[in-house]
């Protein structure tokens, strides 16, 4: 059976296509500058990588595209042969799991645009575009948030007034939740265990950590929006709400505090890169910034891990996923390192050894002896999504 893994932004367009349910990648690409000038987009079939120039001026006529290389690169011979399809949408609210389209469910992802108003219309856009030129397959809705439904009361509601939460939906939601699904049931095969303990930190240029009791979320650190918890690559993470209203009362508007911490604070504030090779290569060279960033963000994921080993009260394992958490070899290794208190022993050897543009992407990069294993997993969200479409057509 082939299904598609759709993730539809403002202006872009992420799309895999698998055969299910082996789970065989047949074909990826990315439409790019949708709705601009100079648009184009790449694809990447049987190991090589094209990339096309052509007017996009909207998302239909991406997926027109889409549907194009499908039948040119032999994926499908007709329409039909698609049965179902998955999009990412970020904010679900309190929706539990992945769904069917519906005019109702669409409804629901419009009310839910006030909480993710760069994401959620997009995502609309991308779903009945996609409605239009493949009509009859399924259409599957796989939110990012559906995962952290389970996170007790006493986590996810704020210390404000309690109207902001029945009033304006104020709490906790996180994200990242189709990677963290993903990584637990992978986990849950490793350990020949349903009911895994885990601490999960997904790394990247967006960064959480969530910490998983008996398979489900009960905690994680990004909260009402994707810019608190970690520092990431532009995102501040947790600081004083304080320091929002004191860069109003000193001449921002609330936009540009808004677009600061979004989009010049975290690595890129502190070192002048967002790019954790950057990164890298200035602590080499010996630049104190890119040291001090180095330092902010290790110190930061070591006081979450240790938060949630505490609440977790038995870990199974912790693992390094996405970005950074897969190839950031020296990042990994510090953060093993101060956790060495919890008894936690991390493999010199094996962790070097394992990154994406190494031969070895996976594995164990703690000793024997260690009290808790430490794991590299790549994350693979498209798959998750096409394993939720494949489910309901099953």
């Amino acid at each position: 059976m082939k299904v598609l893994s759709v993730n539809a932004g403002s202006s872009s367009l992420k799309f895999s296509a698998y055969e299910m349910p082996e789970e065989k990648l047949l074909i990826s690409g990315y439409f790019e500058r949708i709705g601009m000038d100079k648009s184009f987009y790449t694809i990447k079939v049987n190991g090589e990588k094209i990339k096309k120039e052509v007017s996009l001026p909207d998302h239909e006529v991406a997926f027109k595209f889409l549907v194009d290389e499908l039948m040119d690169q032999k994926i499908v011979n007709g329409l039909d042969e698609i049965k179902a399809i998955g999009h990412r949408v970020v904010q679900g609210g309190s929706i539990s799991s992945s769904v069917l389209v519906s005019d109702e469910v669409i409804k629901t992802i419009m009310d839910n645009s006030v909480l993710a108003p760069l994401h959620n219309p997009a995502s609309i856009i991308g779903i009945k575009s996609a409605m239009k030129v493949i009509p009859n397959a399924s259409h599957i809705v796989v939110f990012d948030t559906s995962f952290h439904t389970t996170i007790p009361m006493e986590n996810y509601l704020y210390p404000v007034p309690k109207s902001w939460y029945s009033n304006y939906k104020v709490r906790r939601y996180g994200f990242h939740g189709t990677s963290y699904r993903y990584i637990t049931s992978i986990m849950q095969e490793k350990l020949n265990k349903e009911n895994v303990n885990l601490i999960i930190c997904h790394i990247g240029n967006g960064a959480s950590i969530c910490a998983v009791k008996d398979g489900k979320s009960i905690n994680t650190t990004m909260g009402f929006t994707p810019v608190s918890g970690l520092m990431m690559s532009t995102r501040c993470g947790e600081i004083d709400p304080s320091i929002v209203t004191y860069m109003i009362d000193n001449g921002m508007s609330a936009k540009e505090v808004s677009d600061a911490l979004n989009k010049e604070s975290g690595l890129i504030a502190i070192s002048g890169y967002s790019d954790s090779r950057d990164i890298e290569a200035g602590i080499k060279e010996g630049n104190e910034d890119c040291i001090l960033a180095q330092k902010m963000l290790v110190r930061r994921i070591v006081n979450y891990i240790t938060n949630y080993y505490v609440e977790l009260q038995s870990c199974d394992a912790i693992v390094f996923t996405a970005g950074l958490g897969e190839n950031a070899t020296a990042m990994r290794k510090e953060v093993l390192e101060q956790l060495g208190v919890l008894g936690i022993k991390i493999d010199q050897e094996e962790n070097s050894k394992i990154a994406s543009y190494l031969d070895k992407n996976e594995g164990v990069i703690t000793t024997s002896d260690s009290k808790v294993s430490a794991y590299v997993i790549p994350t693979n969200e498209e798959v998750m999504m096409a394993r939720d479409a494949y489910s309901f057509v099953k």
